[in-house]
């Protein structure tokens, strides 16, 4: 996907709290979330580095946009924002 910004795994874990997530566990620099809704439970895997790779922020962004129905390109947006 193009025009994915740069993002920090920090900057991420805001946005994703911000739409329902929340922290359950961290092993080393990952951090594990979940998002409890009427479709069942996704959880989600975030590393903390200060860049996260394009292709890892393409498939959370994907998979966060399944579960919550938020459109890709509006959940960029958001994580833009923090």
């Amino acid at each position: 996907m193009q025009g994915l910004p740069v993002v920090s795994g920090k900057k991420l874990i805001k946005a994703l709290q911000k739409i329902g997530y929340h922290v359950i566990r961290q092993k080393g620099s990952h951090i594990q979330m979940r998002l409890e809704s009427d479709q069942g439970v996704h959880t989600i895997t975030v590393p903390l580095h200060d860049e996260i790779a394009p292709g890892t922020l393409n498939d959370i962004v994907g998979k966060v946009s399944l579960w919550t129905g938020i459109h890709k390109r509006a959940f960029i947006e958001r994580i833009k924002e923090e």
